[in-house]
């Protein structure tokens, strides 16, 4: 059992584009998000490619600015060049519209600068991206329908490739990634020069449990008391979702099993073959194996979804809270532990350290805010046979997140 915390470095995104975050996502490097804030109306350059490499460089030095420890920033910033004129994100339908006139049947060249910032090596890596794209011809019903979306107000060059603006988008000669918004290939060049390899990046399972592990998981973690125990504190907060539930880090389904016999219908995913092979026998046609993070569900398909002892595992909780948010219907509720770092300080009446861990209930609240999930309920319950080091049996507490647009 390995600690990905220890072994993989902290890579940090200094961008809120949800494309940029996509891209990474998909090529299996989970990075920390953290938005620089940086004005980038008033900042001028030479050229349309020194423009967009000067943003990404203010954007990772800002974000550096507030860290306090060690971390590989990445900052990007794109632009898009018709005849010499750069152009960024129109920000108003008028000027959309204007601009989509005239990129209609013309090539341009999409510029994402790169700036990566090792904080551990002193190293600052300033690289530009360069893509020539070659647009259709859009008729004025296409412009106006595609500006009515909003997409086009809110990136650079008013299109996206990889979105609703992809047909109009003819060819392209050189990266699609970096036309996306960060060139992957650029980028395992530039680690590279920091020393950190790109496969030491990739998002691996958190805790994978061996086949060891899991054949004496039940009986150390207090067995069937605890678990039933935990189900009965979520199924109080369930309340009235219709019973469906999809429990991330499903385990050996000891807790899914008791949630099941309080008449729930649960569906589970874990990413350990030897949790799941006992799993599959209390749950027999109910789990799979699949990422918390990446979960193999549409939007919006699920009334409820709970996750029992899994966020403290992890580091960072970001990205399963972006998935639970994204799968939940309307209304559809999230039910977690919380503080199980600090059960035992919560036992004996002292009040947990906010922010030591990612099941932290503050940082919790915080978190889930930004995917439209709110705390609206929460409980307890005792943690039988599992007492260490107090006089009496941990308390866990249990938090409810609503999913509200």
């Amino acid at each position: 059992m390995t600690d990905p915390k220890r072994d993989r470095p902290r890579f940090v995104l200094a961008s809120a584009s949800p494309a940029r975050l996509k891209t990474l996502r998909s090529a299996g490097v989970e990075p920390e998000v953290i938005v620089s804030g940086v004005d980038e109306d008033h900042i001028t350059a030479e050229s349309p490619g020194e423009l967009a490499r000067v943003l990404a460089t203010l954007k990772a030095r800002a974000v550096v600015a507030t860290l306090t420890d060690h971390a590989t920033v990445l900052g990007c910033d794109s632009v898009l060049e018709i005849d010499g004129v750069a152009y960024g994100k129109p920000g108003t339908p008028d000027a959309a519209r204007e601009r989509l006139r005239a990129m209609s049947g013309r090539t341009g060249v999409l510029h994402t600068g790169h700036c990566l910032f090792d904080t551990r090596t002193k190293q600052e890596l300033r690289e530009l991206g360069s893509t020539t794209v070659h647009f259709a011809e859009l008729t004025e019903e296409e412009i106006d329908a595609y500006v009515a979306t909003g997409e086009p107000l809110v990136v650079a060059g008013s299109f996206t490739v990889d979105g609703i603006g992809g047909p109009f988008v003819r060819a392209i000669e050189g990266d699609y990634h970096n036309v996306v918004g960060v060139s992957l290939p650029l980028l395992r060049t530039m680690l590279a020069q920091v020393g950190i390899s790109w496969p030491a990046l990739w998002e691996q399972p958190h805790f994978a449990y061996d086949e060891d592990e899991a054949a004496k998981y039940d009986e150390t973690r207090g067995g069937p008391d605890r678990a039933r125990a935990a189900a009965l504190a979520v199924h109080e907060l369930l309340g009235s979702t219709g019973g469906r539930v999809l429990e991330l880090a499903v385990g050996t389904g000891i807790v899914g099993a008791e949630l099941v016999a309080l008449g729930n219908l649960v569906h589970g995913v874990d990413l350990s073959p030897a949790m799941l092979r006992r799993a599959r026998i209390r749950l027999p046609g109910h789990v799979a194996a699949a990422d918390a993070a990446q979960l193999p569900f549409a939007d919006r398909r699920c009334d409820a979804v709970v996750a029992v002892w899994l966020l403290h595992l992890l580091a960072d909780s970001d990205a399963v809270l972006a998935e639970v948010a994204r799968v939940l219907r309307p209304g559809g509720v999230f039910v977690t532990t919380a503080e199980k770092s600090e059960a035992g300080r919560v036992a004996d009446g002292r009040t947990p350290k906010e922010g030591r861990s990612e099941d932290s209930l503050a940082l919790l609240v915080a978190r889930a805010a930004r995917y439209g999930l709110v705390l609206d309920g929460a409980t307890t319950f005792v943690g039988h046979n599992q007492a260490r080091g107090t006089t009496a049996d941990p308390v866990y507490p249990v938090a409810r997140f609503r999913r509200v647009d």
